[in-house]
């Protein structure tokens, strides 16, 4: 069996949730404290840890409260003119990092002062490890957006204490329990606006909409405010092996990290997963998502279909096809269907537009179930071929010879391409 960690984020994920939510699954938050005051930061913070619920359900509500500064934990938002309802109550980078005015160094660390905080700490070189790319992912983010180049990005919330807390809390955390492979559901970004420094933009914010790039996300008019901070993208970014909706794994333990606001409908929480896959389920068949687009076509030279399809593929669609249909009026038509990646919609929409007649595309989101694949070599009288096997349950499902070897083979020998395939049956035998 696997260790598994799987991240709901149907509300979203700030750095304090997540805290909420580890130690809720069974972190121990005194082990937890304990690991945090080897960054020899506490004079700059404290953590209060309380239990909370948010529509019924029960869970663990984390506020690191930084010391003195006055009225500034992770509530700071009620002082200040936002321009949206927020539900996480802190690290907004952002825009906490261009309003406020205080005169503290630990408001300006960079990155490389935060690495060497880490560095310097008895923290365990995972943990260690797991922070600095949690921190890199930020600093990337900040950098791409503000143009300057990584040892230029000087932070003030995410190198204020708090966010160092968060994050390699999530270390620790994370290192604590032991987990094999971290998942993750689409990422909830919530709605509304947020200020920042290039003045009110759309959520998600520049720095998170920079961090999620290639990552599922989602985004509901439900959830008025900023759902996913950046320390919370960045966590997820640089952590989860597999952005997935699907939970085919054994549950152990559930857990809640409780967020700040109260939603009309929606629970406003971080649920966990601890859980466990079967070796044999986990070897044997790999599940993702994928996503479908097709047309109907009946206006279009048939010749063009191969190139059509060719192009297709070479720009990364998994499959690509043509399956014959009648339309209105009985007209014989094709329907196009395209299987890829979610990241590569965009381009395969384009080739599809440009390519051919078709005024529309439809799409829809399926599931990919496939089995385990080996290639191996199998030596005939005519040489080596190539065989492709599946395995179920550690069993040899199917085998079969690769086409383009036994083509090869039969033109170099002249002789009938069947007579190739029954010399691989006969080793296989």
């Amino acid at each position: 069996m696997r260790k598994i960690l799987y991240y709901d984020c149907f509300s979203g994920i700030s750095g304090d949730m997540n805290l909420g939510a580890l130690i809720d699954l069974g972190v121990d938050k005194e082990y937890l404290l304990k690991e945090l005051a080897k960054l020899n930061i506490n004079d700059e913070f404290e953590i209060k840890i309380n239990k909370d619920s948010r529509k019924g359900i029960s869970g663990t509500k984390v506020d690191v409260i930084l010391k003195n500064l006055h009225e500034h934990n992770h509530e700071h938002e009620h002082s200040h003119d936002y321009v949206h309802s927020r539900g996480h109550e802190h690290e907004h980078n952002h825009e906490h990092s261009h309003e406020h005015e205080h005169n503290h160094a630990h408001d300006h660390r960079n990155v490389i002062n935060i690495n060497k905080i880490i560095d310097n700490s008895n923290l365990n070189d995972n943990v260690k490890k797991i922070s600095k790319e949690i921190f890199l992912e930020v600093a990337k983010a900040e950098g791409k957006v503000h143009n300057k180049p990584l040892e230029e990005v000087h932070f003030h919330e995410v190198g204020a204490t708090d966010s160092i807390v968060d994050i390699v809390g999530a270390a620790i955390c994370l290192d604590y329990l032991k987990v094999d492979k971290v998942l993750c559901s689409k990422v909830q970004v919530g709605s509304g606006f947020v200020r920042c420094a290039h003045g009110t933009m759309p959520v998600p914010a520049p720095a998170t909409a920079e961090i999620l790039k290639d990552i599922p996300m989602v985004s509901s008019e439900e959830i008025p405010f900023e759902a996913t901070t950046p320390t919370g993208a960045a966590i997820v970014a640089s952590t989860v092996y597999k952005f997935t909706q699907n939970k085919n794994f054994h549950i152990e333990k559930v857990g809640y990290g409780i967020g700040g606001k109260d939603l009309s409908d929606i629970p406003n929480v971080l649920r966990v997963f601890l859980a466990e896959v079967k070796e044999q389920e986990e070897n044997d068949i790999e599940k993702e998502e994928a996503l479908i687009l097709e047309c109907n076509i009946d206006d279009m030279n048939s010749e063009i279909y191969e190139y059509v399809i060719n192009k297709l593929l070479h720009e990364g669609a998994s499959d690509a096809y043509i399956t014959p249909i009648i339309m209105k009026k009985t007209r014989p038509a094709a329907k196009l269907t395209v299987l890829c990646e979610n990241k590569l919609e965009n381009i395969m929409r384009e080739i599809i537009f440009k390519e051919t007649t078709t005024l529309g595309i439809r799409k829809y989101s399926v599931e990919k179930s496939m089995l385990k694949r080996k290639i191996e070599k199998v030596k005939t009288i005519y040489g080596e071929i190539s065989v492709k096997k599946s395995y179920l349950k550690g069993q040899v499902l199917n085998s079969k010879p690769e086409y383009e070897d036994c083509k090869k083979i039969a033109l170099e020998n002249n002789i009938p391409i069947k007579e190739v395939y029954e010399a691989v049956n006969e080793r296989k035998e």
